[in-house]
């Protein structure tokens, strides 16, 4: 088990750096290249597209290949797309490479998170929670790699460190397969709180309607919370250049701010969402988020845009793990399908909201970005209350089943 979470931690480590490189970047690539920020938004779509489609087939692939040749293949894209980043071709070949690039990001990220939550049981949200801090990991080094490298002039080298990090995962999962992941289902390392791993025998069991109305919900929360997250820390460099005049370099550190605060507060939320509940947590993290996102409507300056990248980044920190934990515990015997699902579902905001953001940017300016990520948040908030109660109801409806069945 052990080595699972060493393995899950390094492979989301470049996962995080891969994600969020283009970010880093984003203010010399578009200068360099003559686009616009909706140009880098469509690149950024490009990627999360082809994560969408690299997420969803992964439990197929699974089933025809098995899980070491899906994880290493998809290793394998992200080392190849990484690499040909880093030689600048012309923009449409930048294009044509980014959903290549997204299908193994996507399906590394989604096949690692569900070797996880199959084998960690009722500790699902510490380990996910874990292996989701070394994301945090990757994308707080990212800007500092981004910066440093920006000033030397030697951008575009951001792409070739992610894509040697990525042939290091490939070899370390090559010749150290955790063995846990050969054993059947039954015997992976128990059966989780919710119910367990996959249907014995390939069998999918059969969700209820409200098992479904949770998954619907889980599914939106999703695609806002990832379009959220991704065209917040995407834009925010540019928000700060265009806004309070900070030179490239600089403002890429605010992500830095970010990403730390994201560590930080991915060590405990595992062990916070225990206590208190996975519905609490979530609910209790996007109020504040809601809230924080209004502030940077109001205070713009580079202080207080520093003071609330760090504070959105410790709030919203813990809620990719903890809502996928979430969705599997309503959807017993699922495991690999909901969280390809899920991630699916990330990838559609991943893709979809970054490039409506840059349009908008283009189009209205700054400030109104600010209004949209606020609304954003605020969507996000309402979505976990329907998922939450949702939940209660399903919950209710069973224990009352129960009881009805020892009278």
């Amino acid at each position: 088990m052990s080595r699972l979470v060493y393995l899950g931690c390094f492979a989301y480590l470049v996962v995080g750096l891969g994600q969020l490189v283009i970010g880093a970047i984003m203010e010399p690539m578009v200068h360099a290249y003559g686009v616009q920020y909706g140009d880098g938004g469509q690149l950024v779509m490009h990627q999360f597209l082809g994560g969408m489609a690299g997420i969803l087939c992964a439990p197929w692939l699974i089933g025809k290949i098995g899980k070491k040749a899906v994880l290493l293949s998809a290793i394998g894209f992200m080392t190849v797309a990484e690499f040909l980043y880093t030689l600048l071709p012309p923009w449409w070949v930048m294009l044509t490479i980014a959903p290549f690039a997204g299908v193994g990001l996507g399906m590394t990220e989604a096949v690692v998170g569900s070797f996880i939550i199959g084998a960690s049981g009722a500790k699902a949200n510490t380990a996910m929670s874990r292996v989701e801090t070394f994301f945090g990991v990757g994308a707080l080094l990212i800007p500092f790699a981004g910066a440093a490298l920006i000033e030397a002039g030697y951008w575009k080298l951001s792409f070739g460190i992610v894509g040697a990090l990525a042939a290091v995962t490939f070899l370390l999962w090559s010749i150290w397969w955790p063995s846990v992941l050969d054993q059947p289902a039954a015997s992976a390392g128990g059966a989780n709180d919710s119910g367990g791993h996959e249907a014995h025998a390939g069998a999918a069991p059969k969700l209820t309607s409200r098992s479904l109305v949770i998954l619907a919900a889980c599914a939106v929360f999703f695609i806002v919370y990832v379009g959220l997250e991704m065209s917040y820390i995407h834009y925010l460099p540019s928000l700060l250049v265009q806004t309070n005049g900070l030179v490239e370099s600089s403002a890429t550190l605010a992500l830095s701010l970010f990403w730390g605060a994201m560590v930080i507060g991915r060590l405990v939320a595992g062990q916070i969402a225990d206590k208190v509940g996975g519905s609490v947590y979530l609910i209790g993290t996007c109020i504040i988020t809601a809230v924080l996102f209004i502030l940077m409507t109001l205070f713009t300056g580079a202080l207080p845009a520093f003071v609330l990248a760090f504070a959105v980044g410790l709030t919203m920190s813990g809620m990719f793990a903890i809502a996928l934990v979430f969705a599997n515990r309503a959807t017993p015997g699922m495991t690999e399908r909901t969280t390809s699902l899920l991630m699916a579902c990330g990838g559609i905001g991943g893709a979809l909201l970054p490039k409506g953001t840059g349009w908008f940017l283009d189009q209205h300016g700054p400030e109104a970005v600010r209004w949209l990520f606020a609304g954003t948040a605020a969507l996000m908030l309402l979505v976990i209350l329907w998922a939450s109660l949702a939940a209660r109801r399903s919950a209710s409806a069973t224990a009352s089943v129960l009881v009805t069945m020892h009278k």
